[in-house]
């Protein structure tokens, strides 16, 4: 089991050891099984998402639940209060909507409605990495220092809609009571470790596909663009928007990139495109000044999400 602040902890009686064989040092993503061509990107590793034409897939009905159409507050607000200054946007706001929210690679991001301990709800944003797991910021999974009775530690429920766009649900929803993260959150609340995942209880994640994950050094990571799509709060309820930008800065454990986000967005996928598929190189969890920043997928991390995903 590893070691550390990285110790993986579950709010499930599981058995939570890591792989005895070594693992690859990447995993890979899939397009799932909805079908569709998947959407193009750049020469540079950017989404191309300007001048989009494609309609909603309506293949796969949405299920008899109703997505919320009114507004919520962003789930990191739980554990570090409201938000000083609008951080996360810098200079002109360049993020597009995404409406063919049906299509790969956008299906793979998921709104979340979280419904903590003491049945406050909040919205955050996650994505797939295998059929039945989907990675997240731990503070989504995990609430810390709320100073509300009640309301700190793991939440009660997650609402999981992949590719919502307001209030419709391509593939309608599912609720997840089945959550993952480190001690190094859930013991320390030390953002560097902040970090976690929720487990459904079906196979979604095989038709809407997933994102791959790996770790690269800092030399490769300083030269890559890097994506960010999820669902803000600052934007009508359940729309999902994207930007992208070349990575700001690295350190061991943490991410720096100037893209524009919001509150919401907490649990993204920040990716890169390497070999044609898409890969997460971070989960975005803290707006800044200058830049963003999301906690690193190191070797220590890979292992939990390739552990988390079996």
């Amino acid at each position: 089991m590893t070691n550390g602040p990285h110790t993986a902890v579950s709010n499930q009686p599981v058995e939570l050891t890591a792989p005895a064989a070594e693992q690859a040092f990447f995993e890979g993503p899939s397009e799932g099984a909805q079908g569709g061509s998947p959407t193009a990107f750049t020469s540079d590793g950017l989404e191309q998402v300007a001048g989009r034409t494609r309609a909603l897939s309506e293949s796969v009905p949405a299920e008899a639940w109703t997505a919320p159409s009114a507004p919520l507050p962003d789930i990191g607000e739980a554990s570090f209060g409201p938000p000083d200054l609008l951080e996360t946007v810098h200079g002109p706001d360049d993020r597009v909507q995404i409406t063919d929210t049906a299509a790969y690679p956008w299906r793979v991001n998921a709104s979340l409605l979280v419904t903590a301990a003491d049945n406050s709800q909040w919205i955050g944003t996650g994505w797939f990495i295998g059929p039945h797991t989907l990675v997240t910021a731990g503070h989504v999974v995990h609430i810390k220092h709320s100073g509300v009775p009640g309301r700190d530690g793991w939440v009660k429920s997650i609402q999981v809609m992949p590719g919502r766009n307001g209030t419709f649900l391509p593939f309608g929803a599912v609720t997840s009571t089945n959550f993952r993260s480190v001690t190094g959150w859930t013991a320390d609340g030390d953002e560097n470790f902040d970090y976690g995942a929720l487990v459904i209880p079906t196979e979604l994640g095989a038709t809407t596909g997933w994102f791959g994950f790996g770790s690269w050094p800092d030399a490769d990571l300083l030269k890559t663009s890097v994506n960010i799509s999820g669902y803000p709060g600052d934007q009508p309820p359940g729309t999902q928007w994207y930007d992208g930008r070349g990575v700001s800065s690295v350190n061991p454990l943490k991410v720096f990139y100037d893209i524009d986000t919001a509150g919401g967005q907490s649990g993204s996928a920040v990716y890169r495109i390497h070999n044609g598929g898409r890969y997460g190189i971070a989960v975005h969890a803290y707006g800044g000044l200058t830049t963003n920043s999301g906690t690193r997928i190191t070797k220590a991390v890979f292992d939990n999400l390739v552990l988390w995903k079996a």
